[in-house]
């Protein structure tokens, strides 16, 4: 890698999407002109209770919003654009341009977070163009995708063409006939394409990903041979797939009843904007469903991730009120787990197959296919687009790694790609790459009440109370250090083989001692009267009760030292004292 001069360079800042699945964000930056690329979210893993979304840290949008020109969407999946309504509670994005249908979508989220007002969305359309800042004019190319309505973009900077191919695969039997636009890639590969920006979910996938239409022939097999009610997962933003579902259910005989809210305003915008063509009277609400026979049900639903709030997951739990499992259901799985999410998919099927579903799932049965593209896929893009730089996004470490091997077996050199992490900045040039000052990066969450961010004190001791339990201690003690109350111990979700007695023995012991050994510390004459520095003291009793607990139970319970202090004598009222009594939570 060549060193730059990284005043005229054209910075990409990745702060989300690299050495991880989901909450794909990037940055483009040119002189005092930032215009993004995507805002996705990723969803919390076991250990982050309580937390509902988790985001990348936008720390430095934060600190250079009055840069920000306005955002690329590539298309309208959640690790695309679902962290959006979040940002602009922070700050404003002048302008939003995109999919049609990532738009509506996008629409509904902005105001139900209320914060329609902060941002300006406009559809787009194939070979559009449109100058989002002074340096940067962007061109919207067709790509094909698991969700209709889809692009790669190229765009046009004052260094040269910068392609950024969004999520893709080539799938030249597309299920809307939206067909991937390879002429305009090429155009742009004769005329010279500074640096590629590339997916690389699948980079470890040899061979071509299958079309999406090849899964239409094995769900057909399915519906066909299913005696009973049909109840049907996918993932909601899975146009083409909801789109043939849908399609088979009227070729076999069966109306639709769709749970999931998500599933429900896709199915209403695809609809709208042409996506999925069908007949109103296909579909019937959930409580007509007793009215018709079981052969000619279908249900269609959200939880294909085992998600814990999701209707399919619901069902599974016997939680849902109006769907239970029944004998001779067949319930499908069309989607393969995201990584993260496999022992709640198995979990979820077990529960199924024990109510006496017969489900369908798994690879061999051939009812689902990704929507990123394999290695030949990527060579396919890298051919066309003949870039001089080429940057690895989208994937873990690995499939990053796998991707560049792939770009240098297709004629880059070694020394025109770099991987990066999120928060590294690239400074490209007409004649370099190179990796520059890292930026801020990490996560944010936000907790199940969508109304702040979780901070990472706050996440620990979730984690903390979740492993090891809680310790409460209550005590009330006098102005000369006596007891008003003896200490009263409270345990909840701690795993012990010492008897509580004699655990509470050792807490007053531990107590006293500290009292007894270190009061004058605390105190203070001030005229006639003593003062007492309640905080200070409370603090440390907790502090060595916390050592108590961790030699005494051999694990790190959260501690939590409640004080009942005096009220002030009558002597202090003229003069206010230092710290009074104050109870600790």
């Amino acid at each position: 890698m060549n060193q730059a001069n990284s005043s005229n360079a054209f910075k990409i800042i990745p702060l989300g999407g690299l050495h991880e699945i989901g909450k794909n964000t990037c940055v483009f930056e040119y002189n005092d002109e930032i215009v993004l690329l995507d805002a996705g979210l990723a969803f919390p893993t076991d250990g982050m209770h309580g937390v509902n979304v988790v985001l990348p840290d936008m720390t430095y949008l934060r600190e250079n919003r009055h840069k920000i020109r306005g955002m690329i969407v590539t298309h309208g999946h959640e690790d695309h654009i679902g962290g959006i309504p979040f940002h602009l509670k922070q700050f404003d994005i002048p302008a939003i341009y995109g999919p049609r249908l990532a738009m509506a979508l996008l629409q509904d989220k902005l105001e139900e977070a209320g914060v329609a007002d902060r941002t300006k969305l406009y559809p787009v359309r194939p070979r559009e163009m449109v100058r989002i800042s002074p340096s940067i004019l962007v061109e919207y190319i067709r790509n094909t995708h698991s969700i209709a309505d889809s692009f790669s973009v190229a765009l046009h900077t004052p260094i040269g063409v910068v392609i950024h191919t969004g999520d893709f695969k080539i799938d030249h039997t597309p299920v809307d006939g939206e067909r991937f636009d390879l002429q305009r890639l090429a155009e742009h590969g004769e005329k010279g394409v500074l640096c590629l920006i590339s997916d690389s979910t699948n980079s470890e996938v040899p061979g071509f990903t299958p079309s999406e239409k090849s899964v239409y022939p094995n769900l057909d097999r399915v519906f066909a041979q299913a005696k009973g009610r049909l109840i049907v997962t996918t993932f909601a933003s899975s146009v083409h797939r909801v789109n043939m579902i849908l399609d088979l259910a009227r070729k076999n005989g069966r109306v639709v009843s769709v749970l999931g809210r998500s599933m429900l305003n896709v199915i209403a915008h695809a609809r709208t904007l042409g996506y999925i063509k069908c007949e109103d009277d296909l579909f019937v609400p959930l409580n007509l469903l007793n009215k018709i026979p079981d052969e000619n049900v279908l249900i269609l639903t959200t939880g294909s991730q085992g998600e814990p709030m999701a209707a399919m997951t619901r069902i599974a739990n016997q939680e849902h009120r109006q769907v239970k499992i029944r004998q001779g259901d067949t319930v499908v799985f069309s989607a393969n787990p995201i990584p993260g999410n496999t022992i709640a998919v198995v979990n979820t099927i077990d529960k199924l197959m024990m109510q006496g579903a017969n489900v369908v799932y798994g690879r061999e049965k051939g009812i689902h296919v990704s929507g990123h593209g394999a290695q030949e896929d990527q060579k396919l893009m890298l051919a066309l687009t003949k870039p001089k730089f080429f940057l690895p996004v989208h994937g873990e470490h690995r499939m990053l790694v796998k991707h560049a091997e792939t770009a240098q077996s297709m004629g880059v050199p070694a020394e025109n790609m770099v991987i990066i992490n999120n928060g590294d900045t690239v400074e490209l040039t007409p004649d370099s790459i190179r990796i520059g000052p890292k930026v801020p990066s990490g996560i944010e969450l936000v907790d199940s009440s969508h109304s702040g961010m979780v901070h990472e004190r706050v996440l620990k001791e979730r984690q903390q109370l979740a492993e090891d339990g809680i310790v409460t201690v209550a005590a009330a003690l006098g102005w000369r250090g006596e007891w008003a109350a003896k200490p009263e111990l409270h345990l909840r979700g701690v795993a012990t083989a010492i008897e509580k007695a004699k655990l509470e023995k050792l807490v007053v012991q531990s107590i006293e001692a500290m009292v007894s050994d270190r009061w004058t510390n605390y105190t203070q004459p001030v005229g006639n009267v003593i003062e007492v520095d309640w905080t200070r003291l409370q603090t440390d009793i907790e502090v060595e009760l916390r050592r108590l607990m961790r030699r005494e139970l051999q694990m790190n319970p959260t501690v939590v030292f409640l004080l009942q202090t005096p009220l002030e004598p009558p002597a202090t009222t003229a003069r206010r004292q230092r710290s009074t009594a104050k109870v600790a939570s």
